[in-house]
């Protein structure tokens, strides 16, 4: 039994590994899960260099942790814009099998009004002739 698969599933195969990778990490880090860790290891990045008593590997105004969100950013703006051309071109192909069923369904639903008035044409004939046999016999 032949399955037929639609667009979505089709776009997903035609992904390679680095697509998917990138798909990953923009929902990563486009998740409210990515935003709340990310405060909680700053805040604590920020206290253990404050409070530290021996050794402050990144004492205030913290160059390093900002050198760590320069290199997160650099790496992470052009792997969100992929993400958003893949789902630029998913949107594409969706409305464009979207406009493919639209025109799919209105040239049945044209084919049925053809049917559907053929049908009436030849049931008024119908009742016209019986009417006229009706009509000879009286």
């Amino acid at each position: 039994m032949e399955t037929h698969k639609n667009w979505h599933e089709k776009h997903s195969e035609s992904l390679s590994i680095g697509n998917k990778i990138a798909d990953s990490v923009a929902n990563g880090m486009g998740s409210w899960t990515f935003i709340i860790i990310q405060t909680i290891l700053v805040a604590i990045w920020m206290g253990l260099n404050l409070l530290a008593y021996v050794s402050h590997w990144d004492p205030y105004p913290f160059i390093l942790l900002n050198l760590l969100f320069s290199t997160q950013a650099a790496y992470a703006a052009p792997i969100i814009m992929m993400a958003q051309n893949r789902q630029n071109e998913r949107d594409r192909v969706q409305a464009q099998a979207d406009y493919k069923t639209n025109i799919d369904a209105k040239l049945e639903i044209e084919a049925l009004t053809l049917k559907l008035n053929s049908l009436e044409v030849e049931k008024l004939d119908k009742i016209i002739r019986m009417l006229e046999e009706i009509e000879k016999k009286s």
